[in-house]
């Protein structure tokens, strides 16, 4: 992948200089779903697949991206003054907002640069493919300026550059996850302290499967700000009886005890979810703790029916792919993942399976959907890295 980067980094740009390569990952979350802005607790993993960037230093302050992803784009210039976000379509709006963001921590970008970059994490997939640019240049910058951070740092950055830049009222998973993973482990993160252990995931014979729904959507667009918001209006309603400082205080008992509090149904539902999934994000750490695959499986399904029913973040396509995951012997269990309404499922597949598992559900997703998904069988690997 490198020669390949490097050889196209000079067809753009052209050859000489001090040209870089670097790696950051992309996530998935195993359970935890919109638990991060809610105080909650997640249980995500960086993956194999992700984002690689080439980078070589201007002497001038002019920016030119090009991504081997949206080659007919062509090559996108800018400058590192007066960086704001462009139209939204514009897929340079999350390297910029990193750099942005570098300025506003004080950490001025002073010096322009060329960089290309290429992901094998399916676009709109939910598999956090802007987070993974994020962290990428984030350590880009630190290893380009010397900048003084730690991929902690890298990580609370990225996410502001989001919320603050890009408009979207992300939590801290996708960026945590990216910045700090590790292989073969997953990331215990309570989201409320980011306090955090590594658990290692010993599946074994298991595979952990990504099925992308290929339905497109787009995070500013989505409903996602608007659950936020129905979640912070309950946890208001709630604040009026008792002193609780998020809805991943409560446990399921407490919540049931002050659920009366909100006054409306569908954000009693909201809150449901956040309360009832952090807890099953603590009962699953626990159960792999055990070795009980089993339940950990048992505790995706459930996430999964929590999301479709309480949270209905899900939709048609995740339903479908997840409805039928479920009836291939040898699943262990399966959810969607990511912000939802499009984007992947993850599910933990027996190896005997996992062939059955993607003929079967692919062809049964063609027939009811319309359209082909595409699955990938996955590895947990490290956070990001220089490779050249």
């Amino acid at each position: 992948m490198q020669e390949k980067l490097m050889e196209k980094f000079k067809e753009v740009f052209g050859a000489g200089g001090d040209i870089r390569v670097y790696f950051a990952p992309g996530r998935v979350n195993l359970i935890g779903e919109h638990t991060d802005y809610n105080g909650g607790h997640v249980f995500p993993c960086a993956l194999t697949i992700g984002t690689y960037g080439a980078v070589r230093k201007r002497e001038d302050k002019t920016l030119r991206f090009y991504s081997m992803n949206f080659e007919q784009l062509g090559v996108l210039e800018s400058s590192v003054e007066g960086l704001k976000p462009e139209k939204e379509a514009d897929w340079t709006n999350y390297p910029k907002g990193v750099m942005w963001a570098f300025g506003e921590k004080g950490m001025k970008v002073e010096q322009g640069m060329d960089l290309l970059l290429f992901g094998n994490i399916p676009n709109g997939s939910g598999l956090s493919s802007s987070a993974s640019v994020e962290v990428l240049t984030g350590y880009i910058l630190k290893d380009l300026f010397g900048f003084d951070v730690t991929n902690q740092d890298l990580a609370l950055i990225g996410q502001y550059s989001e919320n603050k830049f890009n408009g979207v009222n992300c939590g801290i998973m996708d960026q945590f996850a990216i910045a700090m993973g590790k292989k073969d482990h997953a990331i215990f993160l309570d989201t409320a302290t980011l306090a955090y252990e590594y658990a290692p995931i010993h599946l074994a014979g298991a595979k952990i499967v990504i099925s992308c729904t290929n339905k497109k959507r787009g995070l500013g667009d989505s409903k996602y700000n608007e659950r936020r918001s129905e979640c912070e209006t309950a946890l208001a309603e709630i604040q009026e009886t008792v002193g609780v400082n998020a809805l991943g205080d409560l446990t399921e008992e407490q919540f049931e005890q002050y659920r009366k509090a909100i006054r409306d149904e569908v954000r009693q539902k909201r809150a449901k979810h956040a309360v009832y999934e952090n807890q099953r994000t603590l009962k699953a750490v626990e159960a792999l703790k055990n070795n009980d695959v089993k339940k950990f499986g048992e505790l995706m399904n459930a996430s999964h029916v929590s999301l479709r029913d309480d949270y209905e973040v899900t939709g048609v396509e995740l339903d479908t792919m997840v409805e039928e995951a479920w009836k291939i012997d040898g699943v262990i269990g399966s959810r969607m993942t990511g912000a939802g309404f499009g984007g992947c499922t993850v599910s933990i597949v027996k190896d005997e399976a996992v062939d059955t598992f993607i003929r079967e559900v692919g062809k049964a997703y063609e027939e009811k959907i319309g359209y082909a998904g595409d699955f990938y069988v996955v590895e947990i690997g490290d956070g990001p890295a220089r490779l050249a």
